[in-house]
């Protein structure tokens, strides 16, 4: 059973999102709160396993309440997904680099949401066609000025099926696309995809986007 935590100042969107996560037996809401600030009184009293995080709230946004909960509950631990209406690229990379364990769009359907939680308390991330379109653009508009030698020294590790999957994640695609161009089956994409990230030492898809940009392997 999955406990969860929904941060959102919408009243009407808290009430969707339970909407949403009501047909599955697994995922249960064990509060719901209106403002950034409540989140860590309210973990402290109240255990979770998992929190969806609004971005634009008044009082402290949902990039700061993250940075907060992360100071207390590491990403293993306490995993954060953060949803939004808003997928630029400088909101993207913010809630990442607070500790995000990915970023859904409000748009996303009640079956995406759910899956999109599930991979994350699995131990993997989540992260929306625009966020991933918004998070690469913004890596190769601004790619880094020197290449990480240290994280390009961890891509050695992987083997060469792991590292063409990883510069097609790269690239944007999913892993149905990705399996149709290797010609191999969308679990094999993905088992590929989470040994590379373990060998690189990405917690999530998006941070393995990241690091595969800063390692000079994609432009």
């Amino acid at each position: 059973m999955t406990q969860i935590l929904i941060v959102d100042d919408q009243d009407d969107m808290r009430a969707g999102i339970r909407t949403m996560l009501m047909p599955d037996p697994g995922l249960v809401v064990a509060g719901d709160l209106s403002d950034g600030l409540q989140v860590l009184p309210f973990l402290r009293d109240h255990p979770v396993d998992l929190v969806l995080m609004d971005i634009r709230m008044p009082g402290i946004d949902g990039v700061e309440a993250t940075r907060r909960i992360r100071k207390e509950h590491p990403p293993e631990k306490l995993p954060v997904i953060v949803l939004t209406t808003f997928d630029q690229d400088d909101v993207v990379l913010a809630a990442l680099r607070a500790g995000a364990n990915g970023f859904l769009s409000k748009t996303v359907s009640p079956a995406e949401l759910v899956a999109g939680i599930n991979e994350v308390v699995a131990g993997g991330g989540a992260l929306s066609a625009a966020a991933t379109a918004a998070l690469i653009g913004h890596m190769a508009v601004s790619p880094p000025p020197v290449i990480d030698r240290e994280l390009l020294r961890r891509f050695d590790a992987l083997t060469p099926r792991e590292r063409d999957v990883v510069v097609l994640v790269a690239s944007g695609l999913g892993n149905d696309e990705i399996a149709a161009q290797m010609s191999v089956s969308p679990f094999t994409v993905k088992t590929h995809a989470v040994r590379a990230m373990t060998k690189v030492g990405a917690r999530d898809r998006a941070q393995l986007v990241s690091f595969t940009f800063r390692a000079g392997l994609y432009r």
